[in-house]
């Protein structure tokens, strides 16, 4: 059954339309919507072997001008050279502000074309077809796009929204456990901040078998926060800000580590599980929060302790995240499960409150 997420924002209405067998319907329905344009399919070497080359094979076969942009995995390549590269082929195939950048991946990818497709001629159109567990729930949702640089991650982007957003459940068979792992950190970040109810009946379907017949619905709930919050604070000033739970150490780790070691729903894992025992030693979260949020983190395969390395390069580099202002660093505390607020704190206070917690 399709199942549809209407987004608000900047004046405009997307999409987010979610259903098992969508990705089989898109050349039809893409053809049709965008007919007499350009579509760039975006994406990274194995997503392109997966999807990508059916996908343009259908878009072509139906008349429309599609071609692929493909580059390496990985987030190591969602640099200002990869941009560069995909900039190079949108000029090469004359591409026009009529014309559609597609993203088709995870959140390297969205990330990369929504970039590309916001400052290219100075803005495309943009669709996004998330293709991992964790595009579908957070980062094809809200028009954050941007790239990394070696000081850290995300630090140069743009807020640059879809118009729509065709999301397959079917897709995520293909991802590995981790992978899969990997979106359940975020999807259960909606429900740890927003939802107990939410929480508390993933927590029914532990793992990845168990869940499956639910995961729709799942993701659509999921959507649906994060819509509610977007719709909100489009530009991440208020109460947006209570989706980086876990990520203000979450990300310092990926630096630390070459986003290499951990993928993004691991180290956010880590960031939440951390944060979240921290809090509730200082009493501004329920007893016996952070034991919930580690046993189902845990369930599905997901990290909760600090890795075996030294804490000071990870607590340095959280630092200079670009949530830090003027000495001080907003950070996302649960009261309880379902309940979040936003605290902000003198950097050196933070790092002492959580050092006693990043051994142990």
């Amino acid at each position: 059954m399709m199942q549809q997420v209407d987004v608000h924002v900047s004046g405009r209405e997307y999409a987010i339309r979610i259903g098992e067998g969508l990705f089989q319907e898109l050349p039809a329905l893409l053809s049709e919507r965008h007919s007499g344009k350009k579509l760039a399919i975006v994406c990274e070497t194995n997503v392109f072997s997966l999807y990508g080359r059916e996908l343009v094979s259908a878009l072509q076969a139906k008349g429309t001008e599609a071609f692929e942009v493909v580059f390496p995995e990985g987030e190591a390549y969602k640099t200002l050279q990869t941009l560069q590269t995909i900039y190079e082929a949108l000029a090469a195939r004359h591409f026009t502000r009529s014309d559609v950048v597609v993203a088709l991946g995870g959140g390297v990818t969205g990330d990369m074309a929504g970039l590309a497709s916001a400052t290219f001629l100075r803005g495309t159109g943009f669709i996004q077809i998330p293709t991992t567990l964790l595009a579908m729930v957070d980062s094809s949702i809200g028009g954050k796009v941007a790239v990394d640089l070696p000081a850290g991650k995300n630090l140069v982007g743009a807020f640059y929204q879809p118009q729509a957003v065709y999301t397959d459940p079917d897709l995520l068979d293909t991802l590995s456990d981790r992978q899969y792992a990997n979106g359940m950190a975020e999807l259960l970040k909606h429900g740890f901040l927003f939802d107990a109810t939410l929480t508390g009946r993933i927590s029914i379907y532990p793992g990845r078998i168990a869940l499956r017949p639910h995961l729709a619905e799942f993701i659509r709930e999921s959507c649906n926060l994060k819509r509610i919050v977007v719709e909100q604070d489009e530009r991440d000033e208020g109460p947006r800000q209570l989706l980086n739970f876990g990520h203000t150490l979450g990300h310092a780790l990926e630096k630390v580590t070459g986003f290499s070691s951990l993928a993004h729903g691991e180290a956010i894992a880590i960031g939440m599980s951390v944060f979240t025992r921290m809090s509730e030693s200082l009493g501004w979260t329920e007893p016996g929060t952070a034991d919930t949020v580690e046993t189902i983190l845990s369930a599905y395969g997901l990290p909760t302790r600090f890795p075996d390395m030294q804490p000071e390069p990870v607590l340095d580099a959280m630092a200079i995240d670009k949530k830090a202002r003027s000495g001080r660093m907003t950070i996302v505390t649960l009261d309880r499960i379902g309940s979040a607020r936003l605290r902000t704190l003198p950097i050196p206070e933070l790092k002492e409150a959580l050092h006693g917690h990043l051994h142990r």
